[in-house]
């Protein structure tokens, strides 16, 4: 019976995210998840796997119920499946940051760029003068991207500061547009460039994941695979794992 995966992330204040730590994982391993969970004061990052039940009922309690009290009211939530359990185990951990950027100016909390629903991602990537960029990793962006993206080279998300630095300006890119796997990069991408001075800055909301799921394939703009952090390696159009080893899809 193949297994629930949730991919999930939200940008809220969260004063009390140390506290939060042991009541979110005695939930979790009670509903028999396992997967990696990151809290920090700006709000909460992770993936779950579990069974249907389970995981209806870990997202539930976010949601709705009084561990957070309403504070995950707009949760980013992806689902899709596994053959066999994805993770080895149940982490929940503290960090400073939900995604690594290192600079206090980027809060998502105060600012964000303009969400892209995947329905209308094509047509802005599309237009002339839209400069789209892939914030995720460069061994990912190997992987799959979509076409005419700009690969930034980064080796890890905090390097986008020095990119941007060198690469991108205010005025000339007039309009800019970037993507990652689940949204939470590009999203905090987002607000970096508009504390900077940029406009006209847009993301795609639920990141490729969210575009592999409800675009249909035979009008995609994505080449490739997306890579995912956990035991299937990468996903394709329909969120099908890839087995690496073969080729094949499942």
């Amino acid at each position: 019976m193949p297994l629930k995966v949730a991919a999930l992330y939200q940008f809220a204040a969260l004063p009390d995210f140390r506290e939060l730590r042991e009541p979110l994982r005695a939930l979790a391993a009670g509903l028999a998840l396992k997967g990696s969970v990151l809290l920090a004061h700006e709000g909460i990052n992770g993936t779950v796997a579990g069974s249907d039940k389970g995981i209806d009922a870990f997202v539930r309690e976010l949601q709705h119920g009084a561990l957070f009290g309403g504070r995950l009211d707009n949760l980013e939530l992806k689902f899709s499946s596994a053959s066999e359990m994805p993770f080895q185990r149940l982490k929940v951990r503290l960090k400073k940051e939900i995604v690594t950027l290192g600079d206090t100016a980027a809060d998502p909390t105060r600012q964000v760029g303009t969400y892209v629903e995947p329905s209308d991602w094509n047509e802005l990537i599309s237009a002339p003068g839209t400069l789209v960029i892939d914030t995720r990793n460069a061994f990912e962006v190997a992987m799959g991207t979509f076409e005419g993206a700009v690969d930034p080279g980064l080796k890890s998300f905090g390097q986008f500061r020095e990119f941007a630095a060198k690469k991108l300006d205010p005025a000339k890119h007039k309009r800019i547009a970037m993507f990652c796997t689940g949204g939470i990069r590009c999203e905090k991408a987002s607000a970096y460039l508009l504390a900077r001075g940029f406009d006209e800055v847009y993301h795609l909301k639920g990141g490729i994941l969210r575009y592999l799921e409800g675009v249909p394939e035979e009008e995609s703009r994505w080449r490739g695979e997306c890579f995912v952090f956990d035991e299937r390696v990468a996903l394709s159009h329909g969120l099908r794992e890839h087995k690496i080893n073969d080729g094949s899809h499942e």
